[in-house]
């Protein structure tokens, strides 16, 4: 009761905040339909009124960023999640929520000196020989100093960058994360054509995003992880971390200079080649995704800068997204499967994965993937958006009720930012097509035929190393058998006759063929 109502008074005050940048409309469209959401938000409109205090052109999803970002810290973070849900959103709006700048006023230098010397224990004067108290940028979960270490420090850089969080910042996320949650049970408990979205598995996984982002020593370790994956790779830098300088609310991390990515006046001004550089950014890229399965999950043009030396420099690691093997080749089959028109093989690669529910029909999802390939093929891989096909296989997930992993989804989202640097530094060139002899490269290596040899030999091997221990398991399981019988308790064996005194047949019948398997192989 008392929680309803301190949600529903929090409610009401994000709402007249909505209401304000006219951006209720994009909420009522998404919730349409009947249910006391909707409800809840037409009358807010009605109630608030539409008192846009953006310009009268803006798009919805404009209006909706401009809301989140008066809304604060933790909006701002679920607006930039959302925009990976195409599927959800529509292209638009997504795309809006996409250009969410994670920036707010600084927080005073005074208590980022205060969190700094009681994570760490000791006064900034013995941590650091300088500490510049202007933070170079301020965004919703924390700021970053700039210091320099005293003369003869083990950590081998002394330029140094300080990511220090917000004071409070856990509380004000617990307090709008608890909100976000009773909003999704409402969600799925009045909006049933909703509850396939999964509105609880998306707060609580973004719940979890934000929790890590919040412990700054998993962020070191994704930083530290990376970097190892890019060891002797001259082509990318990614920042050393100085442990002994690092806690849960602070990060130290050596400090990169460069011009940021997508300036295209300066790095021309500085002598670099546009060409090389997105040839880089490329192969990075795809030595992240397909190569490593760990990529930077937040691959923005103001985390990517091109140093002295033209190689591209990372910040800002909290999050990070990982795709298992069978997900890579998920991906490299689907590519193929496109590219080859072999529409038939790409629905069955969606259905064997377990993507597609198995009551849907194969061959209407066949033609659904029909749509997409035949615009592109035989279309040149520059003017093709891998980002914007991937988009549109989820947004068939609609009618075929597919499960989208979140990664795939981060993924598509820094593709489409890949594209967009792309188009900028050169309008005439698509970073897809140098990556194309890497990709090749890739999938005759691992999608082969020689590579699915290689893979099914593999997995011989590892069943004929496991056969032994299987035989003992069962050996053991037959001599128990033979000298006292086989003992169930008696809540199993009325489970498996059904609440009968008699035996079900089906376990005799397995012993059986237990028996038979002993034989034929000893």
């Amino acid at each position: 009761m008392f929680r309803s109502l301190r949600q529903l008074l929090r409610l009401a005050a994000i709402a007249r905040t909505l209401a304000r940048h006219d951006a209720l409309g994009p909420l009522v469209e998404l919730m349409r339909g009947p249910g006391s959401a909707p409800v809840l938000l037409r009358g807010a409109r009605f109630f608030f009124g539409r008192r846009s205090e953006g310009q009268p052109d803006m798009r919805p999803g404009e209006k909706l960023a401009a809301a989140l970002v008066e809304l604060g810290p933790v909006f701002i973070k679920f607006g930039q999640m959302l925009s990976t849900r195409t599927d959800l959103l529509g292209d638009r709006i997504a795309a809006d929520l996409a250009q969410l700048q994670d920036r707010l006023p600084p927080f005073p230098a005074s208590e980022a000196r205060t969190t700094i010397e009681r994570e760490l224990g000791a006064p900034i004067g013995r941590l650091f020989a300088e500490f510049d108290d202007n933070p170079v940028s301020a965004a919703s979960i924390a700021q970053v100093h700039f210091a320099l270490l005293p003369e003869g420090d083990p950590f081998p850089y002394r330029e140094v960058a300080i990511k220090v969080l917000r004071p409070g910042i856990e509380a004000a996320f617990g307090r709008d994360i608890a909100l976000m949650e009773w909003l999704a049970e409402l969600c799925e408990r009045t909006q049933p054509a909703l509850r396939r979205y999964h509105p609880i598995a998306v707060v609580e996984t973004f719940a979890i995003i934000v929790q890590q982002e919040m412990d700054l020593r998993i962020e070191a370790a994704g930083a530290n992880e990376l970097a190892g994956n890019f060891a002797g790779d001259d082509s990318y830098v990614v920042p050393a971390v100085d442990w002994q300088r690092t806690a849960r609310r602070v990060l130290t991390l050596q400090r990169l200079a460069g011009i940021r990515m997508d300036d295209r006046d300066r790095l021309l001004a500085a002598g670099h080649d546009l060409h090389d550089i997105l040839a880089k950014a490329a192969a990075i890229f795809f030595k992240q995704a397909f190569r490593d399965g760990y990529f930077h999950g937040d691959q923005h043009p103001g985390n990517m800068f091109v140093d002295a030396s033209g190689r591209i420099g990372a910040v800002d690691f909290g999050i990070m997204g990982r795709l298992d093997r069978q997900t890579r080749y998920y991906l490299a089959d689907m590519l193929l499967g496109l590219l080859n028109r072999d529409y038939q093989r790409l629905a069955d690669i969606h259905f064997a994965a377990g993507y597609v529910p198995s009551s849907k029909s194969p061959e209407a999802f066949a033609q659904a993937l029909r749509a997409i390939g035949e615009p592109i093929f035989g279309r040149p891989l520059a003017d093709i958006s891998f980002a914007g096909v991937l988009g549109q296989l989820f947004q068939i997930a609609q009618t075929f009720e597919m499960e989208v992993q979140p990664q795939l989804l981060l993924l598509q989202k820094n593709m489409l930012m890949a594209e967009g640097v792309s188009r900028q530094l050169d309008s005439d060139l698509n970073i897809w097509t140098l990556a194309e002899p890497l990709i090749e490269d890739w999938m005759r290596e691992n999608r082969g035929p020689e590579a699915r040899v290689r893979e099914a030999l593999a997995e011989t091997g590892r069943l004929v190393e496991r056969l032994p221990r299987i035989l003992r398991h069962l050996d053991t399981a037959l001599t128990g058998f033979a000298e006292g019988g086989l003992r169930l308790h008696p809540e199993t064996i009325r489970a498996l006759g059904g609440g009968r005194r008699a035996g079900a047949p089906w376990w005799l019948v397995a012993i059986l063929g237990i028996v038979l398997l002993l034989v034929l192989v000893h």
